[in-house]
Formats: C-alpha cells, structure tokens, sequence
C-alpha cells in the first residue's frame, strides 16, 4: 500500500491531497500530491543522511498531517520501523515505553517540544504531559522549530540520489498499548501486516480518486491517498467540523462515536457512507447518522493489533435481536473463534506479529468475550479490566500503582457507565488509618497530573470492598460504589 501511494503521489503532483478548513468552513489545500511526494523524498535523504536505515527505529512524535505521512513513506523505503509516541500517556509512561523501544532517533514537531519545556503549564490544561525528549535519546525537530526545540530535520531541497527502496519484509511500527511502567507492551506490525490492513481498509470503503475523504487518522490517509482521493483533516471544534462537511460533501467520512455525538448534538449532517470504530458503536448511533444524511452507517470492530476485523453496516445492526452486540461478519482474510472461556481469538494476514520482546503468535487474543453466530462476531463483554473513554482505551493497571502515595491503603480506577457505549473513569482511594483527607488529596495531585488524558473524571475517597478468599479488590463492586457516590453527588 505505501508502495502504491508513493507512485500515486507522482502520477498527479499538482491535485490537492491534504485538505484543511477555514472557521467557515471553507476548504484548505495544506498539501498536493506533489508536495508529499517532495517532503518524503526530503525526509528519506534526511534521515538516510543521519544513518537511518534497515533495522532502525525512529520516534515518531508528530501530530497527524503532511509531515507525519511523509515520515512513515520515509522510514517504509528506507526499511526503518516507526515508534509512535502518544503525549498524553504521561511522562513517566512514556520514559518506559521509550526504554523499550530504544530509538535511535526521535522526531518531533516543534508542539511536542513545548509540551515537554516552555509550553508545560499550558499542556496540563489539554491533559497532554511529555518528558524533556532529549533524555530519550538524539532529538531533531520536524517542521518549524520554535525557541528551545532541538535542531531540525534537514527537510530542504536534495542534493544526492535517494537511497535504494528497501524490496523485503521487517519490522514497520511499533504501537504502544497496555502494560505498566515497570513492564510496558507493545505491538509490533510488520510491512507485510501493515499492508494487509491497508488493503482491506481500501476493499471495505472503497475510496474513489477525486472525491473527498474525511478522517485523521493513518488507516484513513493511507488507502485513500493510495486511490488517489484527497482526505480532509476533521476541525476540532464542532461548529467548524459541521461548515467543514457541509461544504465539503465527502465521500466517506471516518469519525470516533463521541465525535459524532457531539455533531450530532450540534445539528451536524452527513453525506456518503460513515464509518465509527474506536468503541462501540450503538444501533442508535448508527441511526442517527442514517437520519442526518448519510447513505450508510457502519460501525467497525478493530484492534490496534488486528485492523480493521469486523463491520457492520446500520441496517443489519438494527435486525439483529439476539442477546449482545453484533459487530459484523469477519473481514476477508480474518479467521475468528473463541477460546474455552469464551474469549474472541483473531488471525489473518494483518494480524500484528508479535509484541515487542515476544515471540510472534498467530491469534491475537481480544480480552472481549463473544460468540458466532452464523459466522457474525456478536460480542458479550469485555474480559479486560480495560475502560473506554471518548473513543480511548485506558488500562487501570497503568496508573493505579502512581496512585499509591504515602497515606493510600488501596487505589483502583474504574468505569462508570456514560452512556451509548462510553464510560467515565473513576479513581476510588482508600485512605490509611488515621490519613489526613486533604493532605492526602494534594499528594495524589502530582501522580495525578503525570496521568495525562487518563486522568480521572472523579476521585473518590472510600474504603473499596473486597471479595474472595484472599480479600481481592472487587473491580465489579467498586464500579458500583462509584456510580452511586456520583449519582448522590449529582442530587446532592
């Protein structure tokens, strides 16, 4: 697929491929095919330069847009694997993860730098938090550099020949997911699963050159630049994301489902076919974007290590009447079955190849309970102590050991139900004999805050039940503690 799009890229150098928006709404080219062409053909002799190469791993901190594609098209000729770096994972999250990863370089635009220097009293506010990068290794900036940031990428005009394409299967990226501090875990995806996956997200949309697509992220941009569509990047703010698809009239649009709660809720309106994945998607979501516009609704069920596995389109949703959540007949290629407990296991060509200091295996276990029902995936709940929140995966056992400052006898982070799929996620904190609460609360403030966007929605002090022989924290029960605290609170 990568492949595939560098040569789109120069069939048609002058056709918009980049698509930003005014306040109004108006469309903005922030790159031709031309110009991702040119900016990858710079980053590869950059970083080439810098003795990049096969077998080398770059930290990617660079938020999503013409830069960070040519990056990835960079690294992909040059046969280097990708890092991605997420800044609200909290620093010392991040420090851990990097340890592992062992960059031998790491890239960041000039925001991620201010995010870790100047700019950090800011940052907090956005919930994002970064260590200084330099102590994770060589840093360059990519893209315009501000006061403090480390020295850039070269990115001008080329003065040699690009180095030879790298024509064999390795190591692609590498994307961090659960685990903890003292253990992180991550997933690594070769260039042959990262093409499968990109292969099927083309099959399924089925983008057509020209025409418009909306959608951020990098199974978006990829398989529809690759057809030769121009992606627009969603505004944030929902007035604007509204006049942007208004004028704009995509194709196909890709948004996360609290993405589309909010335009909904702000008189928001589709055309084409709509895609939602990231958390569950309801037959009432799906319907309401049917009745805003759009041609068809589709919700899709996908892992970072198996993408995209299943989906399901609005009308086959809303006719199904079995217990659980139908989320679709597997993708071509993917194999499901489930384990002796119930478990949800996934195969297939674009199924991860390993997790990082692991041996590769086939099955990729979901944590999600589920049955088939004439071959259609229909899921029964999660088996992970995983909480969905705005489209985010948040693993409790992350943070919750950060949350054990001096005075706390027991910490767990929970998630109480929000509705249409999503959850808040509550800290609930038993304090030691004889702690002083408000002494307590301003010790918690530091860990807190280093939890970046899994920061909670609430902290609640309370003595968490127990359960089971060995007195085990009861997760289930202390989800329901939460819920009637926060209700209470919502009275009172």
């Amino acid at each position: 697929m990568l492949d595939t799009l560098a040569r789109t890229l120069r069939r048609h150098p002058e056709r918009p491929a980049v698509l930003g928006t005014t306040r109004t709404g108006a469309v903005r080219t922030k790159a031709t095919f031309g110009d991702l062409a040119d900016l990858a053909d710079h980053c590869t002799t950059a970083l080439h330069g810098r003795g990049i190469g096969r077998g080398s791993t770059v930290g990617v901190a660079v938020r999503p847009g013409p830069r960070a594609l040519a990056v990835m098209l960079a690294l992909h000729r040059l046969g280097a694997r990708a890092a991605v770096l997420d800044p609200g994972a909290g620093p010392d999250l991040l420090r851990a993860r990097l340890a592992l990863a062992r960059p031998d370089l790491v890239l960041a635009d000039a925001t991620a730098q201010a995010v870790a220097g100047w700019a950090r009293p800011l940052a907090r506010r956005a919930r994002l938090a970064l260590p200084d990068l330099a102590e994770l290794g060589p840093v360059a900036t990519l893209g315009p550099r501000l006061p403090g940031c480390a020295p850039a990428l070269e990115t001008g005009p080329r003065t040699g020949p690009l180095p030879p394409p790298v024509d064999e299967d390795g190591d692609a990226v590498i994307v961090f997911t659960s685990g903890t501090t003292a253990r992180p875990r991550a997933v690594v995806h070769t260039r042959s699963s990262l093409a499968a996956g990109m292969t099927t997200v083309a099959e399924l949309v089925r983008p057509r050159a020209g025409r418009p697509v909306l959608g951020g992220t990098f199974f978006v941009l990829l398989p529809s630049l690759a057809s030769g569509a121009p992606v627009a990047l969603p505004a944030r703010s929902v007035p604007v994301l509204r006049r942007q698809l208004h004028r704009l009239a995509p194709q196909a649009t890709y948004l996360t489902p609290p993405q589309i709660r909010r335009l909904l809720a702000g008189g928001g309106r589709f055309t084409g076919r709509v895609w939602t994945g990231s958390a569950p998607a309801s037959t009432d979501l799906l319907t309401r974007v049917k009745r805003a516009g759009a041609d068809e609704a589709w919700g899709v069920y996908a892992l970072t290590e198996l993408f995209p596995a299943a989906a399901v389109e609005q009308a086959d949703k809303a006719a199904f009447t079995g217990d659980g959540d139908l989320v679709g007949t597997p993708l071509p290629g993917v194999t499901a079955k489930t384990d002796a407990s119930g478990e949800l296991l996934l195969s297939g060509p674009a199924a991860r190849d390993r997790y990082l200091g692991e041996d590769p295996d086939p099955w990729v276990p979901t944590g999600d309970r589920a049955r088939l029902d004439h071959g259609r995936i229909v899921l029964e709940g999660r088996r992970k102590d995983m909480i969905l929140r705005h489209a985010e995966n948040i693993y409790p056992g992350l943070y919750e050991p950060g949350l054990h400052v001096p005075g706390v006898e027991l910490a767990l982070l929970v998630g109480v139900p929000a509705g249409d799929g999503d959850e808040r996620l509550v800290a609930v904190v038993q304090p030691s004999a004889g702690a002083e609460r408000e002494a307590l609360r301003a010790a918690l403030a530091g860990p807190l805050e280093r939890m970046g966007t899994a920061r909670p929605d609430a902290v609640l002090l309370a003595d968490i039940p127990l359960s089971g022989r060995s007195l085990k924290p009861d997760r289930a029960a202390t989800a329901r503690l939460a819920a009637r605290r926060l209700l209470e609170r919502s009275r009172g």
